[in-house]
């Protein structure tokens, strides 16, 4: 089956496919879902379904396998879940992590990640570069950077470096 056989197959089929499994399956965004998916399957297997003389029935197939695999991966969700219990509750964070953490967005993604690696994760320079797989001589600029730019971003705040000692934030959390 060529593009153009396959794209009227495809504008031809797809509305009474997904019909067809939103009856099967009760739900129209899951069958919408599974038969896009099914349909780039088919795509790919496009070669055999010409063969095959009944493309239609292929994609349906591989469509409500895909929907039968998603629920089976849901229920699978939901017994740990279950077995797990309710969360434990959680306190919000606190206003200095909230307030390091609005800082650590306004700066750049490298120098952000350099920063939590070496200060939040206590990592040493060396093992920054390894995990980023940055140069040393990068992550120190990095960290440099990143600890200039988040001093005039936290001036004036209750995190101001010059203002004496810096809260500690707690480590490890969001």
């Amino acid at each position: 089956m060529d593009e153009q056989a396959f794209d009227a197959f495809y504008a031809g089929s797809v509305g009474r496919l997904i019909g067809q499994l939103y009856a099967m399956i009760g739900d129209r965004t899951e069958a919408q879902d599974v038969v896009q998916e099914a349909f780039v399957r088919a795509w790919e297997h496009r070669a055999q379904l010409d063969k095959d003389g009944a493309p239609e029935a292929w994609v349906r197939t591989v469509a409500w396998r895909l929907a039968v695999s998603r629920w089976r991966r849901v229920r699978t969700a939901l017994s740990f879940a279950r077995r797990q219990g309710p969360p434990p509750d959680v306190p919000p964070p606190d206003t200095h992590h909230v307030l390091l953490v609005q800082a650590l967005r306004q700066i750049p993604a490298a120098q952000r990640r350099a920063i939590v690696l070496h200060h939040l994760c206590d990592l040493e320079v060396k093992q920054v570069a390894a995990e980023t797989n940055c140069p040393v001589g990068t992550v120190k600029a990095q960290l440099s950077r990143g600890r200039a730019a988040l001093a005039r971003i936290l001036a004036d705040t209750e995190l101001d470096p010059r203002a004496g000692r810096v809260p500690e934030v707690e480590h490890g959390h969001g």
